[in-house]
């Protein structure tokens, strides 16, 4: 099982590789920083990408909308969420 700082970095990777934001490094993206809005700025495309990134790198499948709203928040709660939740 990944450490959490480990988890929070394969995130952040992740992030970067899947929604194609060249411009970042993962190393530009807090723990704390908020993902959408005034944080990172993704928006409702974004958070349908995180979605499947759950379910094929985690085996986790969100079944209502309204829970990824609770869950990517930021970095530090996608881990928490991916700790606690996750298949694979």
């Amino acid at each position: 099982m990944l450490k959490m700082t480990d988890l929070h970095t394969e995130l952040k990777e992740s992030i970067v590789e899947q929604l194609n934001l060249e411009e970042m490094e993962p190393a530009d993206i807090s723990d704390e920083e908020p993902l959408f809005g005034d944080g990172l700025g993704l928006d409702s495309i974004d958070a349908l990408e995180l979605i499947v990134l759950l379910e094929k790198d985690y085996g986790i499948k969100l079944t209502e909308p309204e829970q990824g709203r609770e869950i990517f928040v930021s970095i530090n709660k996608m881990a928490q969420f991916i700790e606690e939740n996750r298949t694979k």
